[in-house]
């Protein structure tokens, strides 16, 4: 969105505010507020032209050096797949930029298919799963990040769950209700 802002607004510091913010842990509205931080005033014009560019980039995003590691050196007969929130064309070009499927990746379910109702706790992806590899319970492994909403589908259905925590990472565990993992790791090489 930085260089975006610069060359249709002559707006500089844009990107860096909203990764500011983003790091603040910081949700919503963030168009907005790193607008009004830098003194722009945000219009419903621009903010949905904003989210409209945002959602149809193509990301400049890799993996961490230690999951292409690990999906280099798979097992051939376990199959992977992913299941990814949010909106639907966002997904399917961050799968594209990180050549998912070239890693071995074998079924990519992008939850946002089935509307915003299908995104994480609910089931439906891991049923999905279940269905075309046709395996159920402790034959499958999730791995995921998130506890506030990544685990609930999974442990209901009895797969066995891992949390990566990096230390730099994006979730950090709240105190309340959560249900976590089976296991922590910090990176894939513990896996």
């Amino acid at each position: 969105m930085g260089d975006w802002a610069i060359a249709n607004l002559a707006l500089h510091g844009l990107g860096t505010a909203m990764i500011d913010r983003f790091e603040a842990g910081y949700r919503t509205r963030l168009f907005d507020e790193a607008l009004i931080e830098l003194g722009f005033h945000p219009s419903e014009r621009l903010i949905t032209r904003m989210l409209a560019v945002y959602r149809q980039h193509r990301p400049d995003i890799r993996l961490a050096d230690d999951a292409a590691a690990f999906l280099a050196r798979r097992h051939p007969r376990t199959a992977f797949a992913v299941i990814t929130d949010g909106f639907l064309d966002a997904q399917k070009r961050k799968i594209r930029a990180l050549n998912l499927y070239r890693r071995g990746i074998h079924l990519g379910i992008c939850t946002d298919r089935w509307g915003r109702e299908g995104w994480k706790p609910n089931q439906r992806a891991f049923r999905h799963i279940e269905s075309i590899f046709g395996l159920s319970g402790m034959k499958y492994t999730y791995v995921a990040d998130n506890p506030t909403k990544d685990f609930h589908a999974p442990i209901s259905l009895q797969w066995d769950t891992v949390r990566i925590a990096r230390p730099q990472r994006m979730h950090i565990a709240p105190s309340g209700d959560l249900i976590d993992a089976a296991r922590v790791i910090e990176k894939f090489g513990e896996f």
